[in-house]
């Protein structure tokens, strides 16, 4: 029976001040103006149609009648353009000559209209938003499936995160599962969509569309939490890959038996990568390297081509490391590595090229 080690506090507990209605999906919002500038824009436009119409008005005052004095100055005008924007039309003031009546019908009637519009505009904003964001979020469930799930975007998931997009996976091809709302405003912010709440809950993994993803990364901050996680997300998805780091390497097979196929023990490997460069700089500096993606030299798994099957391990052009077989993961030494099966997968080290450029693979002769 194992028993799960604590250490630290985890970022899952920050949650423990949120609430549960929290537990929200939030999309990368699109750049829109401040409101405030949004409503400057607007009073800016009433006042130049409320300014056009008090110049019509004016430039036809004979044509217009007031029942107070029978005359028409720059303030009956300003007066009479208010109250008929605002459709208010006491009808102390009235066109009585043709142009003037024509002169409403094709000028003071659009802009009567426009003016209501430009009034409203923001109020119909506000309305239709939580629609058209409702749009958008059955659009992209409807969209989203075979992505990567990302618990928790403290350092280590940011880092995993940040290696996945240098290969190619795309950002709308990930959800970020995080219980503070900052983190996911920050993770919105950078493109990227997230769920607000605490994911040993199946209800938030399923918002997430858990049960459509291709791999989960696991990076909570406390053993037990990636533990809950795991055995929910497994439960949730059988057939997804499951990558899970732990701080304890005592916990690491706890992780397995929970449904991850792979753990990380990310206190054990940056301890071995310390001893490493104390013994030798150098090799921890290409340790580094490969473990960066994007930069240097990459380690990836390729599978094994047409012409390279039957060979052996040091007879292909790339520097193989291991081969990738079935369930088993042989050295490029083992004697059953060779010869090479078209089923086989190879963990090979590549010169990583500009993003412009083709990977250039490393042969013996490099």
């Amino acid at each position: 029976m194992f028993h799960v080690k604590l250490h630290g506090h985890d970022a899952m507990a920050r949650g423990a001040d949120e609430k549960l209605v929290s537990r929200r999906i939030k999309l990368p919002k699109r750049v829109v103006e401040k409101p405030l500038r949004q409503v400057g824009k607007r009073l800016l436009m009433a006042l130049f149609v409320l300014f056009l119409t008090v110049l019509i008005v004016w430039l036809d005052r004979a044509g217009y009648h007031d029942n107070a004095n029978e005359t028409v100055d720059l303030l009956d005008c300003v007066y009479y353009a208010t109250v008929t924007l605002s459709t208010t039309g006491y009808g102390d003031i009235v066109p009585y000559s043709d142009s003037a009546r024509l002169t409403n019908i094709l000028l003071i009637t659009p802009l009567r209209v426009l003016f209501l519009i430009i009034l409203v505009g923001t109020t119909l904003e506000v309305l239709t938003e939580k629609t058209r964001e409702e749009w958008r979020l059955n659009r992209w469930r409807k969209n989203l499936r075979d992505h990567t799930v990302v618990v928790g975007f403290g350092t280590k998931g940011r880092s995993a995160l940040q290696t996945l997009l240098a290969t190619g996976l795309r950002k709308d091809q990930v959800v970020i599962v995080d219980p503070s709302a900052k983190v996911i405003d920050m993770a919105n912010a950078e493109g990227l969509t997230g769920v607000v709440g605490d994911a040993t809950r199946s209800d938030v993994l399923l918002r997430a569309e858990l049960q459509k993803a291709r791999q989960i990364l696991i990076a909570t901050q406390r053993d037990d939490t990636a533990v809950l996680v795991t055995l929910t997300a497994r439960q949730l998805n059988r057939g997804a890959k499951i990558v899970a780091a732990v701080r304890e390497e005592e916990n690491a097979p706890l992780l397995r038996q929970s449904g991850a196929d792979a753990v990380i023990t990310s206190a054990s490997a940056a301890g071995r990568l310390l001893g490493l460069s104390v013994l030798s700089p150098s090799a921890g500096t290409v340790m580094e390297d490969l473990i960066q993606q994007g930069s240097g030299l990459d380690l990836i798994e390729r599978p094994v081509r047409k012409a390279e099957a039957g060979k052996g391990v040091r007879e292909t052009e790339d520097l193989v490391v291991s081969v990738v077989r079935g369930h088993r993961l042989l050295a490029y030494d083992d004697p059953h590595a060779s010869p090479l099966q078209l089923t086989d997968r190879l963990i090979t080290i590549v010169r990583a090229a500009p993003p412009s450029a083709p990977k250039v693979t490393l042969g013996p002769a490099d």
